[in-house]
């Protein structure tokens, strides 16, 4: 591990990219913690000042997914978010996920209590929230609930255990580290269609070469909401759409679909974030949350090719919402998970 660290930590100019077999060794070593607190800090630290490279990514995610428990859904759409949560907008991919899966596309969506560096809100704290104990729940009653509704949760800490074990360094250094990025490439259900957020616009083409690599045949890789895969209605977005191994910038512009509307400002609590989710699947909401959750939910139908076109998808996930489907949907699944019980 020493070896290692000596590459990653010259400094910006001296400091070189691993190849992808040895960022496996340095993997290896930090999951099955060989390798000393004081050299995982050091080692992580190192490559979130170097930038980590789509070999190391890459060689995160693959020994993290040989260590997870897969459940495979055929056809599902992977909604792979922040783990350090929001602070400062709507989680649209909770209630968008329900409308995917009352169109018939399985919806996947997973997480973990929040972590550094921002602490925000996070998809479980706000099931909790909803009194669906996710983090309890046995593997069997997800699954089962899954196979039910088209919806699957996957508690990650519990699904990929080393990341469990790795939280308490995680939060001791209190930065965004390469697990802030291999966790949302686990793919537990071995999705073909993903949608995934980043922050900062210089990483779509090496994040949209890495969805390639991994297996996503169909995908988007979103400049979203807090680095989140929420597309705005204030504003367009820019996104990499992928098909068939090849990726392509694609703007989402809200107003071509008359959606576009401004947001209010304001502090997302847990409560408020519960609250809105169920407003907008009971078709109650403001206009600015009911229209995100329609614009996102039409592009991953679309993406997920369950929608010829974004304007299908809108059309689709307009009528989940007004028909209670997606409610529906949600209140199947919620109930499918009580009483729960731990393994």
């Amino acid at each position: 591990m020493i070896s290692l660290i000596k590459e990653v930590a010259r400094g910006k100019r001296g400091a070189r990219d691993l190849t992808y077999e040895e960022a496996m060794q340095g993997a290896e070593a930090i999951l099955t913690q060989t390798a000393t607190p004081a050299q995982i800090g050091a080692f992580l630290v190192a490559e979130r000042i170097k930038m980590e490279s789509s070999d190391e990514l890459r060689a995160f995610t693959d020994a993290l997914r040989a260590r997870c428990l897969p459940y495979p859904m055929e056809g599902s759409f992977d909604c792979a978010g922040p783990y350090d949560g929001r602070t400062r907008s709507f989680i649209a991919t909770l209630p968008t996920a329900f409308v995917l899966a009352a169109c018939g596309l399985p919806a996947v969506l997973h997480g973990s209590p929040s972590l550094p560096p921002k602490w925000g809100v996070t998809l479980t704290d706000v099931l909790q929230a909803l009194h669906i104990p996710v983090l309890d729940a046995s593997r069997e009653a997800l699954t089962a609930a899954a196979d039910r509704t088209g919806f699957l949760f996957a508690p990650t800490e519990r699904w990929c255990p080393p990341l469990g074990e790795l939280r308490a360094i995680r939060q001791e250094l209190a930065l965004r580290t390469v697990f802030n990025t291999a966790e949302k490439l686990l793919r537990f259900t071995n999705a073909r269609h993903m949608a995934m957020g980043v922050f900062h616009g210089t990483v779509f083409e090496k994040i949209s070469q890495l969805l390639i690599d991994i297996g996503v045949t169909s995908g988007i890789v979103v400049q979203g909401m807090e680095g989140s895969e929420d597309l705005s209605v204030e504003k367009r977005t820019r996104t990499y759409v992928i098909r068939d191994g090849v990726s392509e910038l694609f703007i989402v512009d809200p107003e071509l679909y008359e959606l576009q509307v401004e947001m209010p400002e304001g502090e997302w609590t847990t409560e408020l974030q519960a609250q809105t989710t169920l407003a907008v699947l009971r078709g109650e909401a403001e206009l600015p949350y009911l229209n995100m959750v329609l614009l996102n939910s039409a592009v991953r139908l679309w993406i997920g090719q369950k929608a010829g076109s974004i304007e299908e998808g809108l059309y689709m996930a307009r009528h989940a919402i007004e028909q209670g489907k997606a409610l529906q949907t949600f209140q199947a699944w919620s109930e499918a998970l009580k009483p729960v019980s731990a393994s």
